[in-house]
């Protein structure tokens, strides 16, 4: 694990900020105006939020596939823990956008929903030309 931290390091990519921005208003509509549209939103929302999640990092962090793809997964499954905790300590959020986007009850479909989201972006990487034990990322110019 101490080697896959090292090679990680400060960078920009631009094309991983364009998806970013995409994954990020497809997830606007999702929330807007698919509102109704009951599970696509809620289970196709999940699994893309890990994908941009990992776009996300992937815009400012040189590393590989592998260690960018599970931070991903863990944001998910750490807002999925948090969800699970305020239930059972009885916390609520007041705020109606951050419960929207936080979500508000724990669910183990969330939790499928984010390894299928991650299994995405490894799929997705890998035909892109990638493989997920890619080659050690360039430095970024000072």
């Amino acid at each position: 694990m101490g080697a896959m931290i090292r090679v990680m390091r400060w960078r920009f990519d631009p094309l991983s900020l364009a998806w970013a921005v995409a994954l990020f208003l497809v997830l606007l509509l999702l929330a807007t105006v698919g509102a109704r549209w009951g599970w696509l939103r809620s289970f196709f929302g999940d699994v893309l939020a890990v994908v941009w999640v990992y776009f996300v990092f992937k815009t400012a962090i040189g590393a590989r596939v592998l260690p960018l793809a599970l931070a991903a997964l863990g944001v998910g499954l750490a807002v999925e823990l948090g969800q699970d905790l305020a239930a059972a300590w009885h916390l609520h959020t007041p705020n109606r956008a951050l419960r929207i986007v936080l979500g508000s009850t724990a669910d183990w479909w969330d939790v499928l929903a984010y390894s299928i989201g991650f299994a995405a972006v490894l799929a997705i990487e890998g035909l892109r030309g990638g493989s997920v034990r890619a080659a050690r990322p360039r430095a970024s110019a000072p």
